[in-house]
Formats: C-alpha cells, sequence, structure tokens
C-alpha cells in the first residue's frame, strides 16, 4: 500500500455503507483522517462501523444526499462538531434499471439524475464556502465509464454520470485559485454491491461491459480507493478538473 499522509484532515464520504466509497473510508482512516461516513442505509451504515472502528475515529450518518435540505443540514453539524472539512468524497449513486430510452420513465430519469448528479451538486455547493474560508480542501468525484462512452441501455444513468464530469471540469475552473481542487474519479464496473445488482439484472449486458476491458476483469474497491487517497491528499497539488480513469485499460480518451 503507497503512504498517504491525512493526519489531521476530517473527511467526508458519500456513499460509505459499501463498495468504493467502504474502501476509500477505510483508506482515509489508514492514513490518519477522522471520517464520518453518509448514507441512507442505516443497516449498511452499522456494518461499516463495525469494519472501520478499529482503525480511527469514524462516525456515521444517515443522510439522504438527494435532498438538498438534509445535505445542507448534515454539513452544518459536521462543522459544528468538527471545526473544519477538509476533504469531500461523492461516492454515493444508483443504477438505473437497464432498458431502451423509449421505455424510460420520466420519472425513472429524473430519479436517476438526482441520485447521482443532483447529490453531488448539492454536497459539493454545501462543503465549499467551507473549504475556501479555510483556504484549503478537495474533493473528489464519481462519475463512470458510461458518461464517457455513454453505455446503450443506460441513457438517464450515462447521462448524470457524464453531467459529473462536467460539473468537476467547471469547478475546478471556478476554484482554481481557492486552495480547493476538484477532481473526479471515472470507473468502469467495480465489484461493490450495486454493481452485482446490475449484472444479476442483466448478465447479458454487463459481460459486453467486461468484453470491453482489455483486462478481462472488473475492478475492485481497494484499487479506485488507492487513487481517491492520493486525490484527497496534499500531494495532489497541481491537478483540478480532471477525470482519472479507472477502467482496466478501456478508456481510450
Amino acid at each position: 500500500m503507497n503512504k498517504i499522509d491525512l493526519a489531521g484532515r476530517h473527511a467526508i464520504v458519500t456513499g460509505g455503507g459499501s463498495g468504493i466509497g467502504l474502501a476509500a473510508a477505510k483508506r482515509f482512516l489508514e492514513s490518519g483522517a477522522q471520517v464520518c461516513i453518509w448514507g441512507r442505509s442505516q443497516s449498511k451504515l452499522d456494518d461499516a462501523l463495525a469494519i472501520l472502528a478499529p482503525l480511527g475515529p469514524v462516525e456515521a450518518r444517515s443522510v439522504d444526499v438527494s435532498n438538498e435540505t438534509a445535505v445542507e443540514a448534515a454539513t452544518r453539524d459536521f462543522i459544528e462538531n468538527h471545526g473544519q472539512i477538509d476533504i469531500l468524497f461523492n461516492c454515493a449513486g444508483a443504477a438505473q434499471e437497464t432498458k431502451p430510452l423509449t421505455d424510460l420513465s420520466s420519472e425513472e430519469w429524473r430519479a436517476c439524475i438526482n441520485a447521482n448528479l443532483d447529490s453531488t451538486f448539492y454536497c459539493c455547493r454545501a462543503v465549499i464556502p467551507h473549504m475556501v474560508a479555510q483556504g484549503y480542501g478537495r474533493i473528489i468525484n464519481t462519475s463512470s465509464m458510461a458518461g464517457k462512452e455513454g453505455n446503450a441501455y443506460q441513457a438517464a444513468y450515462a447521462s448524470a454520470k457524464a453531467g459529473v464530469i462536467a460539473l468537476t471540469k467547471v469547478l475546478g475552473k471556478e476554484l482554481s485559485e481557492t486552495g480547493v481542487l476538484v477532481n473526479c474519479i471515472v470507473p468502469t464496473l467495480f465489484e461493490t454491491p450495486m454493481a452485482d445488482a446490475v449484472v444479476s439484472a442483466a448478465p447479458e449486458v454487463m459481460a459486453a461491459i467486461r468484453d470491453k476491458i482489455p483486462m478481462k476483469r472488473f475492478g475492485q474497491p481497494d484499487e479506485a480507493a488507492a487513487m481517491v487517497a492520493w486525490l484527497a491528499s496534499e500531494e495532489c497539488s497541481f491537478t483540478t478538473g480532471f477525470a482519472f480513469d479507472l477502467s482496466g485499460g478501456r478508456a481510450t480518451y
């Protein structure tokens, strides 16, 4: 494991109850940070705390990040309790049922955009004033290869994740002189509970996606966490507004 120094840093990880979010929270703690994981499922948060608590100071809060009022309240409480917010890893998201665009309802479209793009916007908007005021911050968003390549039968999900890349680039420019850096990871499929559910529902589609990966396998959460830890650190000092592929060689641009 590469050594990253996050001592004295305070981090929020959305979607921290499982998958890449949990792996990143674990890596942050191992690197010396204090961590608060956010998620909607209290049972997942409880299970995650059992894994994370032996590693360092960690807490959990049930937060629906697709609700802007809930995000604002949770952020205020975090600042009151910790006095600072140094790292935000936006990892919460939701998959879309695999289906043609013409079968996608307006409600399904809005729900997917809300869970993946709106939630990232809400969390970024809530923490940025605090980071700018302290002159330091690291925000890492989570996109997807679907947002770069447009996976068939995933119109809402791909559109939302493309929006995350655009939002990251905008914020990278807007905040470039503030000490707050904003980047995103762009994973292909990783072995996470969300991906498992998609694979079970549409195995033929997911097999086709796996076949596009030159390494012929899905990613592991710890592999993503290694990249996230660096992006959350002071060592990442001259990179902002960038989308980092985690694709096993699939990405071509």
